[in-house]
């Protein structure tokens, strides 16, 4: 059996976060804790493991999809933000951290740029895993 899917995604993305932390490429850069992950965020980030957790999820996500471009990732990672009296809205995240954790994973070897898709009329249409970023991934237990 697949261990992406066997185990719960909460522990997998612990497990895997925890394998990102010794690999060299996967590095979290000093502006991390300046910045809000979102325009619906009201504080930046506090939490110390916050980069491979995502890195984590963003990777877990690729798996699980295929190919995935940086705006399907904002998409998900987005929130409500609260405008006082007014209704909440929902926002997309912010792309910065996004597209620095898949430049990470394509130095790391993990991830490439996906080819030309039939029906698909931009250039890049998103990342797709590599046969080392899948062993990799699998090979966590």
């Amino acid at each position: 059996m697949n261990p992406v899917y066997e185990l719960n995604p909460h522990e997998y993305n612990i497990k895997l976060a925890e394998a990102l932390k010794k690999i060299p490429e996967f590095k979290v850069p000093e502006w991390v804790s300046f910045v809000k992950s979102g325009p619906a965020k009201a504080r930046p980030i506090e939490e110390p493991d916050f980069w491979y957790k995502r890195a984590a999820s963003i990777l877990r996500q690729i798996y699980k999809k295929n190919i995935v471009g940086v705006n399907r990732l904002r998409t998900k990672y987005g929130s409500k933000k609260n405008r006082g009296f007014k209704p909440e809205e929902f926002r997309r995240a912010g792309g910065k951290i996004i597209r620095t954790i898949l430049q990470q994973a394509d130095k790391a070897g993990f991830t490439e740029i996906a080819k030309d898709i039939k029906g698909v009329k931009s250039k890049k249409p998103g990342r797709q895993l590599t046969e080392k970023g899948r062993r990799f991934m699998e090979e966590i237990k």
